[in-house]
């Protein structure tokens, strides 16, 4: 990766001029590399030297000019008020096509950190349909996974099922089902409830009742997500089979007294979160002798915990905002050491439609589906940022044009295929000197960014950020293909523009890969 090469170039440096006692020993820090935004400052610019100015006591601008002097590999060069920019050489950019064609499906693909990693996320309840707010977490969730297995990661993904037939929620479920309830019901449940209606007659409770359409419903929605959606999870975690069945709820309720944090309130049993953080004590026992849901998701974090993942991730939905503090202090009460993060999914709504519930109105995922297919659906919602709310312009998603961006990346790949339909030649990288135009090494330029923004990705979890790297990637390659005639006269350059179109297609498809989206090889 450029970047990482760049790093590695400018720490060369320093240690170079420190020898030759042009710099000042002192403790080296982070050296960040951006791009700069104005083009003629070069393809890659460091502020290090402004960083290092009040250790080495010198003037920014005057360690920049040493940095960009113990530099020969790239074009380097000092600017105000203390930047060191650095330009890409031509024969470099040309190796790296023959790079990218060799490594085909691998490139992107970073070091194995040995660093285990566990991500949950949808974990509908079981009570209906996936609906348009269950997509934000289902293809973040989803790009996230295959993102940090790409950045090297040892990532295993989790569905959390609420299908405990004793908790509140499967019980009012049964209740519901049953015309006790005052909730409204969808098309779909009813639906349901009709066709097992000769079980759920044989049921003794509600939570029998709730249990049984649960378990229908949830091998709907298992076979949706993984044969609608094109989502494998590596675990499904039921919470009856798992936690209830095998006493866990007990055991984790002993541990926890143990520790000294549970006591009685109101005929309740109270977790001391307090104690730990949390703005509050919270109910793990009502008074009824029910659990709460927040014992059985202490019991689940605890299995998590006791894998030894380095880092587990929970993307939930905004209604689980308050849900955060409890668990942090859960992790601290059972002293995890890795790092626990919460992805909180904001509201998503239909351009001139309004999510509902009532009366069996909702918007589900399957509907938005079957209006704009999966590919147009996964890809508008990784334009927009986790934590923003989210208006779906379906019209937009509709049309087959260049103002939909998921078409007109999709039709760069198209075009990439319909050229090596065409072509009575096949790619060479032996005579990638003669790539040369500014269209041509702007593309290469554009290739050599998938690493970073895997990386980067990886790090910040701004998914977003691949969908448009996609799309800056098609628009570099229409501007290449607009601009240099692949298929011409001479022969050994038309030959290193199909190999360039190779690497662009290599390129394109892997970002597709992650974000979920076909490379369709017409349209």
């Amino acid at each position: 990766m450029i970047r990482s090469e760049i790093k590695k170039l400018i720490d060369q440096a320093i240690a170079k001029a420190q020898k030759n006692k042009k710099l000042p020993d002192f403790e080296m820090p982070e050296i960040l590399i951006e791009h700069p935004e104005n083009k003629e400052f070069g393809d890659y610019s460091s502020n290090i030297a402004m960083v290092l100015a009040k250790s080495a006591k010198k003037n920014p601008m005057e360690i920049a000019e040493i940095i960009a002097k113990n530099i020969s590999d790239l074009e380097a060069q000092a600017a105000q008020p203390g930047f060191t920019n650095f330009k890409l050489k031509p024969e470099l950019l040309r190796e790296k096509v023959a790079e990218i064609i060799k490594l085909k499906d691998k490139y992107g693909q970073l070091d194995d950190k040995k660093k285990k990693i566990s991500v949950e996320f949808i974990s509908a309840n079981p009570t209906g349909q996936l609906h348009i707010g269950h997509a934000r977490g289902a293809f973040f969730g989803d790009a996230l996974v295959k993102v940090l297995k790409k950045a090297g990661y040892d990532t295993v993904s989790e569905y959390y099922i609420n299908d405990a037939q004793d908790s509140a929620q499967i019980k009012t479920f049964g209740q519901t089902a049953l015309g006790k309830g005052e909730t409204y019901l969808t098309d779909y449940v009813k639906q349901k409830i009709e066709e097992n209606k000769k079980d759920i007659e044989k049921c003794k409770t509600d939570g029998e009742t709730g249990s049984l359409l649960a378990q229908v419903i949830q091998k709907d929605i298992q076979e949706f997500i993984e044969k609608k959606l094109k989502i494998k999870f590596d675990n499904w975690f039921s919470e009856q089979k798992e936690l209830y069945d095998k006493n866990q709820l007990k055991d984790i309720y002993k541990e926890l007294q143990k520790k000294d944090l549970v006591y009685e309130k109101d005929g309740a049993q109270w977790l001391k979160t307090t104690k730990l953080g949390d703005k509050q004590d919270w109910v793990i026992v009502r008074e009824s002798g029910e659990y709460t849901y927040l014992l059985p998701d202490i019991a689940y974090h605890k299995k998590r915990f006791d894998k030894k993942y380095d880092k587990i991730i929970n993307i939930w939905g905004a209604d689980h905002q308050g849900h955060v503090g409890k668990i942090k202090a859960a992790a601290k009460i059972l002293d995890y050491k890795g790092e626990l993060e919460f992805l909180i999914t904001q509201v998503v709504r239909l351009k001139g439609e309004k999510m509902s519930k009532r009366e069996g109105k909702t918007l589900t995922l399957q509907w938005l589906i079957d209006e704009v297919g999966l590919d147009a659906v996964r890809f508008f919602y990784l334009l927009k940022s986790l934590d923003s709310q989210m208006e779906f312009d379906l019209d937009l998603a509709k049309q087959q044009s260049q103002k939909n961006p998921v078409y007109y990346v999709q039709y760069a790949y198209a075009r990439i295929c319909s050229i090596f339909r065409k072509a009575d030649i096949k790619p060479e990288t032996k005579h990638l000197e003669k790539l040369k135009e500014k269209a041509e090494l702007d593309l290469i330029r554009q290739l050599l960014r998938l690493p970073e923004i895997i990386e980067d990705t990886a790090q910040d979890y701004q998914a977003q950020h691949l969908a448009y790297y996609a799309m800056g990637l098609a628009i570099s390659f229409h501007k290449f293909y607009d601009s240099c005639q692949v298929l011409g006269e001479d022969k050994d350059l038309s030959s290193a523009r199909l190999a360039l179109a190779k690497a662009a297609q290599i390129v394109l498809k892997n970002v597709l890969d992650v974000i979920g989206v076909n490379a369709p090889e017409k349209m």
